[in-house]
């Protein structure tokens, strides 16, 4: 792979290899091979991934990325926010200063609604959104002491997932947020006009491309999240329906210089292999490169 021209902090995620934290997802490919394959790819940053996917002992995580030549970005926790506040932040806390123990500097956080899985939730009363905000501020402050920024990551399957609750939470809360293309498009909000309104409050970036007419059926309620996944929701950058030309000038004219990290979500059957998902991702970073020849023009 060449070097990518687009100057854009870029990582990746276990995720995109099919390692995910919801028991059952599919096939899960040892950690060796999937920061083998990034490192193939040329990248040097990583999320990552759930909780005891890679070593919890700081210093025995720090030489096993060292390994691939890979640091780390952060790591995806979802939460339960909305109850047992003791819990989450315990949780916070032991993973903040893992994350910071390896140079990470962002702790991504989204609102679990405790079901195990993401295709279904059940609606929040108003004192248990309260909660939901209390609990993600006292994780901000967790999060801050280890010298780490929290943002709240809008999810499909969480508490925060709707255009009006992403309204909400930006209207309650002070943290930045993640903005997922794939996941903000899923649950109805434009991933695009989200970061032109709302630049200032974008602290993080997933970059996912999505097929639309699946999306749709999510949304819908005629096809549940997991098994949309399964048949493709999502796409390598560039090949779905998600203007990501659009969203990455705006971040960067808006001055935005954080990570953009490629995660094109998926499931792995038991044969499958590395192959495919490092394929996709390689597609992925050669259309980010046809972005930076093209801004180069302009």
């Amino acid at each position: 792979m060449t070097e990518p021209l687009y100057p854009l902090r870029l990582a990746a995620a276990p995720i995109s290899w099919g390692v995910c934290e919801v028991p059952g997802w599919g096939h899960v490919l040892d950690a060796h091979t999937v920061l083998s394959e990034m490192a193939a790819l040329g990248l040097s940053a990583t999320e990552l991934g759930p909780p005891g996917y890679l070593p919890r002992d700081p210093d025995e995580l720090r030489s096993f990325l060292a390994t691939f030549g890979i640091s780390a970005v952060g790591g995806f926790l979802a939460l339960v926010l909305h109850e047992d506040p003791e819990s989450a932040i315990a949780a916070a806390r032991e993973n903040a200063a893992l994350f910071a123990a390896t140079g990470a500097d962002v702790l991504v956080l989204a609102a679990a609604t405790g079901l195990g899985g993401y295709d279904a939730r059940p609606q929040l009363s108003a004192d248990e959104w309260r909660t939901l905000i209390d609990t993600s501020a006292a994780i901000r402050d967790i999060a801050a002491e280890h010298g780490l920024r929290a943002v709240l990551h809008p999810h499909v399957g969480t508490h925060v997932e709707t255009e009006a609750e992403v309204e909400r939470f930006l209207a309650d809360s002070d943290l930045d947020l993640c903005l997922d293309t794939g996941h903000l498009l899923i649950g109805g909000t434009d991933p695009v006009l989200l970061a032109r309104r709302y630049a200032d409050r974008i602290g993080h970036i997933h970059l996912k491309d999505v097929r639309s007419a699946v999306a749709d059926e999510v949304r819908g309620g005629a096809l549940e999240y997991s098994e949309a996944v399964r048949r493709g929701l999502y796409a390598p950058l560039g090949e779905g329906d998600v203007d990501i030309a659009a969203l990455v000038h705006s971040m960067q004219a808006a001055g935005y210089d954080g990570w953009y990290v490629m995660e094109q979500d998926t499931a792995l059957r038991p044969t499958d292999s590395a192959e495919l998902p490092s394929r996709d991702t390689e597609r992925s970073l050669r259309h980010l490169a046809a972005l930076a020849t093209s801004a180069a023009r302009i």
